[in-house]
């Protein structure tokens, strides 16, 4: 009874005026700041009250930094709490590396990419943050989201660089084992296996079960779309420590497979030598569809992002015997577009959409607009603009040229039929 009457004390009585937040800011006083706020609801402000508490609270952040950086973090997380400015977000981000919480420090930095896409800021210092980690791949991925233009893009393009050559020689370094390196060709594949761990039979056995997935995704990807790749395709076998090295350790816990450099490269340590799962074959078809997409287009580099990942992603849907994203996801979708919340697939032209603030729905997203276009022209029209393309015709003139239509007229027609369900 006596914690239930204290609750409704509590609620009854008023929160602290914003006006006393800032009286204590402008004293300095921001362990007084933090307790005033530390466990009063954001929901009771209004909008505008919200921002000014927000921007108290973000001031004593960046003033605890080299002080008192535990004050700090705490100050910066109510800052975010109240109204997550960038201002917030990036001081969050700061007090959480000098406590040593780096995946705190992480989330807050893609928390920040995703609602202040225009601020460099947030891109750069999680590409920096991941490349301080050894993750050459995603700190790739969230370089590339640095906006052209933008105070931080020289700083960017150069750390691009570095990370670019190191995850090449992630890559060189993961697959150059000669010795020992067992290579096997089988019409349409060439399999490379680089783990001497199992014995022959266990390789064997391994290999004839991934071939056959690799097989089936040939015949799913040549029944949907009208064709498949001509030329042999490279398949790399990894184990976990040769896939967090050619492509970052947060790769290596979560990707069964990618196509990268020419190659499927496939990460044992999430397979399983005697049973591939449905959502490993789904990976294979994904990866594979993506090899015939880099053949056709020459590179495939021109093309889109969303274009790119929405064709694996969709013919892995039909795979699985669907059109469409699994219920919570078209549900997540549907919401979002009728927020107006709903990504624009034209911001998603470059740039991993792993880096997106939700990649789930950036995947579904891009799969949705690429199965408009097969329903509007089917497979054989859009392998003219991918092949196209990868000759070096501008993407939206040829969009403009083979469909009629503008990414943007796509765009609204996707967040017109999303938000009618």
């Amino acid at each position: 009874m006596l914690p239930l009457l204290l609750s409704l004390l509590l609620a009854a009585t008023p929160p602290p005026a914003p006006a006393r937040a800032e009286a204590l800011a402008r004293s300095g006083r921001w362990d007084a700041l933090y307790l005033a706020y530390a466990a009063v609801s954001p929901e009771r402000y209004a909008p505008s009250e919200r921002t000014a508490l927000s921007r108290a609270l973000a001031r004593g952040c960046a003033a605890e930094l080299r002080n008192d950086a535990v004050l700090a973090s705490a100050l910066g997380e109510r800052a975010a709490r109240f109204e997550p400015t960038a201002a917030a977000l990036r001081c969050l981000a700061r007090a959480a590396l000098a406590t040593e919480q780096r995946a705190a420090a992480e989330s807050a930095l893609r928390e920040g990419m995703r609602r202040h896409p225009g601020d460099g800021g947030f891109a750069l210092a999680l590409g920096e943050l991941l490349q301080s980690e050894g993750d050459a791949a995603g700190a790739r991925a969230a370089l590339l989201q640095v906006p052209a233009g933008s105070p931080e893009a020289a700083r960017a393009s150069a750390l691009l660089a570095a990370a670019q050559a190191a995850e090449a020689e992630g890559v060189e370094a993961s697959t150059a084992a000669p010795e020992g390196l067992h290579v096997r060709e089988s019409g349409r594949f060439v399999v490379r296996y680089l783990d001497r761990t199992r014995d022959f039979g266990q390789r064997a056995d391994y290999e004839g079960r991934c071939v056959a997935a690799l097989e089936e995704a040939y015949a799913h990807t040549r029944s949907l779309l009208g064709r498949a790749r001509e030329a042999p395709v490279d398949v790399l076998f990894l184990t976990r420590e040769q896939f967090a090295r050619a492509h970052g350790p947060q790769a290596a816990r979560s990707i069964a497979g990618l196509y990268a450099g020419g190659a499927i490269r496939i990460n044992q340590a999430l397979g399983d030598a005697g049973e591939l799962t449905a959502d490993t074959r789904a990976t294979l078809v994904h990866e594979y569809v993506h090899s015939a997409l880099d053949e056709l287009g020459g590179g495939a580099g021109a093309l889109p992002t969303w274009l790119n990942e929405g064709l694996a992603e969709y013919v892995e849907w039909r795979y699985l015997g669907s059109d469409a994203p699994p219920r919570p996801l078209a549900a997540r979708l549907a919401a979002a577009a009728r927020a107006g919340t709903l990504p624009s697939i034209g911001a998603m032209a470059h740039g991993a959409l792993i880096a997106q603030g939700d990649p789930g729905l950036a995947y579904a997203l891009s799969a949705l607009a690429v199965r408009e276009l097969l329903r509007q022209e089917g497979p054989a029209r859009l392998l003219t603009l991918v092949r196209e393309v990868g000759e070096g015709r501008p993407f939206d003139a040829v969009l403009q040229a083979r469909y009629g239509r503008s990414v943007a007229s796509l765009d609204e027609e996707l967040k017109s039929v999303l938000s009618r369900r």
